[in-house]
């Protein structure tokens, strides 16, 4: 499995948005600035992101966008399947989607897609963007303290 720069920027962006929680709206420059992306490619993300409710826009001179639930409410989960969909190795294992296969009744490796699709589901269910920031702060805290030994 492969994100695409959806999954992987929308990533980047809710991390941005994260981790200055509770300092008001973000604009779209700041983040694509900081995180070394395109502001126009974010605007369509934000926007699915939007309709999906997981941010919120404000408008104005002040403005940008913030998360609309506490980082630790958002998993990363949340956020791949919202910019790229399910998650699943294969076609016959999409959640909720029915699938036509003439081996389904006896197919050995549709339970190793299942396996494969619920491991990655469990792992992205269980990271939240505030464990991102987080681990963020602590690997700066480490890497400042290696500095000045």
């Amino acid at each position: 499995m492969k994100l695409s720069t959806k999954g992987r920027y929308g990533i980047q962006a809710m991390f941005e948005l994260a981790l200055y929680y509770g300092e008001g709206p973000i604009s779209l420059k700041t983040i694509a600035e900081n995180e070394g992306l395109s502001e126009h490619y974010l605007e369509q993300l934000m926007a699915i992101l939007r309709k999906a409710e997981l941010v919120k826009s404000v408008r104005g001179a002040q403005g940008g966008y913030m998360l609309a639930a506490p980082p630790d409410k958002i998993t990363v989960g949340d956020v791949i399947r919202t910019l790229e969909g399910s998650l699943a190795p294969a076609d016959c294992v999409v959640e909720d989607t029915p699938f036509e296969c003439s081996r389904a009744g006896g197919c050995p490796t549709k339970l190793v897609m299942e396996r494969i699709r619920d491991s990655i589901n469990k792992v992205i269910d269980s990271i939240t963007l505030q464990d991102m920031v987080e681990d963020y702060r602590r690997l700066n805290q480490k890497s400042a303290f290696m500095y000045y030994i």
